[in-house]
């Protein structure tokens, strides 16, 4: 893992004085653990939340319930509804999301595993990748993971042309 990323990421918030808030499901806090392993990290990190099943993606991050019947758990717009949530529930500037099939059962020949959204949203703009990763299941929530950061580093760094 590249440990690097997260220091990096740490010093973008804290350059441009923003929040961060994670929803994690596939990746089951693996995000949250890389950017509290750097030092100063609650600066800039207010929380996550762990939404594994539906029914906590819907109680706490306001997902609809009919955008995950519609869409399934696993989709852009799932994961966008996340992002969008923990901004609301965690009250930070970015809201972090990741939805996908770590395997090694589980996917469809439409979402087969290694299908990973993930989402970021702040008070004005927001966008959501879909990717496809193989591996084992500690490969793809590594690189699941790893992903979102950088997602959220080039973020920050268009936005704010540092």
């Amino acid at each position: 893992m590249n440990h690097h990323l997260e220091e990096e990421v740490g010093e973008l918030l804290k350059e441009h004085n923003l929040t961060l808030g994670l929803a994690e499901s596939c990746t089951g806090g693996l995000i949250s653990n890389m950017i509290t392993n750097v030092p100063g990290s609650s600066r800039y990190f207010l929380g996550a939340v762990v939404a594994y099943s539906n029914k906590i993606k819907v109680e706490m991050l306001m997902v609809s319930q009919e955008t995950i019947e519609t869409y399934g758990a696993v989709s852009e717009e799932v994961a966008s509804e996340m992002a969008r949530g923990v901004r609301r529930v965690d009250m930070v500037d970015i809201g972090l999301a990741v939805t996908g099939i770590a395997g090694p059962d589980g996917g469809t020949d439409e979402k087969p595993v290694g299908t990973v959204y993930i989402s970021l949203f702040d008070q004005t703009e927001g966008r959501c990748r879909k990717f496809s990763f193989e591996g084992s299941r500690m490969d793809i929530k590594i690189k699941a993971a790893e992903n979102a950061l950088l997602m959220l580093k080039n973020y920050i760094v268009e936005k704010y042309k540092r």
